[in-house]
């Protein structure tokens, strides 16, 4: 184990991918937070997140909550009035 100092943060992030992440949170038996941590440092390294067996979740969590944005998606998204 490492110990780490985490913070409070006021993360903003569109409703059915967040859904999507509590599901695999509760999925994977651990926190939103550690699932994000966990997402960002295999992303760091150019490193797939998920296993096989995990992407198959995903996808069944995407249908279940709606979620239809892709990684074309990113940077691209504007809020709703």
């Amino acid at each position: 184990m490492v110990t780490v100092e985490r913070v409070q943060t006021g993360l903003r992030i569109e409703k059915s991918m967040l859904k999507v992440l509590k599901g695999l949170a509760e999925y994977l038996d651990m926190s939103v937070g550690d699932l994000v941590e966990g997402i960002v440092l295999h992303a760091f390294e150019g490193k797939a997140p998920f296993s096989p067996e995990t992407t198959a979740k995903i996808d069944q969590l995407k249908e279940v909550y709606s979620l239809k944005l892709t990684s074309a998606d990113a940077h691209r998204l504007k809020e709703a009035p």
